[in-house]
């Protein structure tokens, strides 16, 4: 029987506001968009579950989608629920999104009110939960009246199916827009998830983070080590068991010359910080003002200890 460490939150973790809200998020938040599909094994993905929560980490991000297949990564963490987090479920910070495709036809996909509803329902059902802690509109739909994508957020939240909303890389003018409906149907914006990245620096460059910081909303990062390329992974060549190998999410042709010697000049400026490039790389995500937290995967617990070092050391 699985007992949660009782010095979890004496480990080193750091928890920020998000936004001008009562929630404190750990610095650093575990992501499930790999490794906790169906395709995955699961025991693996349970160990990484554990050993996150044993480290103070109590944010678990997911999305209706997250695989492969669509839906597994919510089924595995529903049996992890089930097996070892139901004691500690109102020390857990879980969050879903819908917004992306997920069953065929017209209501499967982007952002009308019957698919949010309809998606965190079977979202609920998979994960085994009463309610989440927050549901994302995972990404901006330029045909649905963004005020049915809106109402639909807020009337999830008065039907207890979650406590907060968040949105998921809209632009900055309906990311505008979001903040003032919300606001003015008493469901604030409580984050805006975004990839920000040394790499790619779109929320800053576009005000995103900026918006969020003016409006009191929080910001968390995804893709913080841009799909391994803020490692070194890439540093000699071409890993044969990479996902750039395999075009999973990135291609070979991305890695240029010039990208590489950026990597090789930031992976000698981590050293002589005694640091890896990929501390380094989550260090500036987390040295921005307004960002609230990081989103980093795993697919080992040593992984996740060595990404868990840029707050920790």
């Amino acid at each position: 029987m699985y007992q949660a460490d009782e010095k979890r939150y004496d480990c080193g973790m750091q928890y920020a506001r998000c936004g001008r809200t009562g929630v404190l998020l750990p610095k650093v938040s575990l992501g499930l968009w790999h490794n906790f599909g169906g395709v995955d094994p699961y025991d693996r993905s349970r160990n990484i579950l554990r050993y996150a929560f044993d480290h103070g980490i109590t944010h678990f991000d997911l999305a209706n989608n997250y695989g492969p297949p669509y839906g597994s990564a919510e089924e595995t963490f529903g049996h992890v629920m089930e097996a070892d987090l139901r004691p500690y479920r109102d020390e857990l910070f879980i969050s879903t999104k819908a917004g992306y495709d997920m069953w065929s036809g017209p209501y499967g996909n982007w952002g009308s009110r019957k698919y949010l509803m309809a998606s965190l329902d079977q979202s609920l059902k998979r994960m085994h939960l009463d309610y989440v802690d927050l549901f994302y509109s995972h990404r901006y739909d330029p045909e649905t009246p963004l005020d049915e994508t809106l109402q639909a957020l807020v009337d999830i939240v008065r039907q207890g199916k979650a406590l907060y909303v968040g949105i998921s890389r809209w632009p900055l003018e309906a990311t505008r827009f979001a903040i003032d409906y919300l606001k003015q149907h008493d469901v604030p914006l409580l984050i805006y998830q975004g990839k920000l990245n040394m790499l790619n620096r779109e929320p800053m460059d576009e005000g995103i983070l900026q918006l969020c910081q003016q409006e009191g909303v929080g910001f968390i990062s995804f893709s913080p080590l841009a799909q391994g390329l803020l490692t070194d992974r890439y540093l000699n060549g071409i890993p044969d068991d990479s996902r750039m190998s395999k075009g999973k999410f990135l291609r070979q042709d991305m890695l240029t010359d010039e990208l590489l010697q950026q990597l090789k000049a930031w992976n000698k400026e981590a050293v002589a910080k005694g640091q890896t490039l990929a501390e380094m790389a989550l260090r500036w995500i987390l040295q921005q003002q307004g960002v609230t937290s990081v989103l980093v995967g795993a697919s080992s617990t040593e992984q996740l200890a060595r990404n868990l070092k840029c707050i920790t050391e």
